[in-house]
């Protein structure tokens, strides 16, 4: 197989996310294929620019996805998060 993918880790994370909210770090960073810490890491990248939220329940973190919020690139700020998701997942 190819050594690049067409999506990056943090749209992995973020569809992840979307899939379960519930998800553990190890959970995540198991699925996309990353490190705990690279997950981490992201996460606190997405929270940073408003892509999701973390709230805290007992001991474990829940997440919100803003579908609203807009993608990033430039030639794709037209389209939305909650458009990407829908596009790549069974999450309609």
């Amino acid at each position: 197989m190819a050594g690049w993918t067409f999506l990056t880790h943090h749209a992995h994370v973020l569809l992840q996310v979307a899939q379960d909210p519930d998800a553990t770090i190890e959970q995540i960073a198991s699925v996309v294929g990353v490190t705990s810490r690279s997950a981490v890491s992201i996460l606190n990248d997405l929270e940073a620019t408003g892509y999701i939220e973390r709230e805290r329940r007992g001991r474990r973190n829940h997440y919100v996805v803003h579908p609203e919020q807009p993608l990033r690139h430039p030639s794709n700020a037209a389209h939305t998060v909650g458009e990407l998701i829908a596009a790549l997942s069974d999450l309609r």
